[in-house]
């Protein structure tokens, strides 16, 4: 079985990370949580692939997409995986 195609930059115990799980739960979608560093200035990994050090933050391989902000990626995953983007997949017929 091959990796999934997102991955999860998170902490522990972070209400802003669990509510990307929870999303992520809510689409089924497979993931990789990568547990970052606690303290903000030792997040180098993070830094690297966002271009920030705040968690949550994803890289969607599906779709080439690296975002940080929990608010954002929200959205990005309901438009992505949601009922939105089934109904546009579908040609948006009613």
């Amino acid at each position: 079985m091959s990796d999934p195609a997102i991955t999860l930059y998170r902490l522990q115990a972070c209400p802003f990370c669990e509510r990307v799980v929870r999303k992520l739960d809510e689409y089924d979608l497979e993931y990789r949580s990568r547990f970052v560093e606690p303290m903000h200035s030792d997040r180098d990994v993070v830094k690297r692939i966002s271009g920030k050090r705040t968690v949550p933050a994803i890289v969607d391989e599906n779709t080439g997409v690296t975002m940080s902000e929990s608010a954002n990626i929200v959205a990005y995953l309901d438009g992505t995986y949601g009922d939105e983007a089934e109904a546009a997949a579908a040609g948006g017929a009613d």
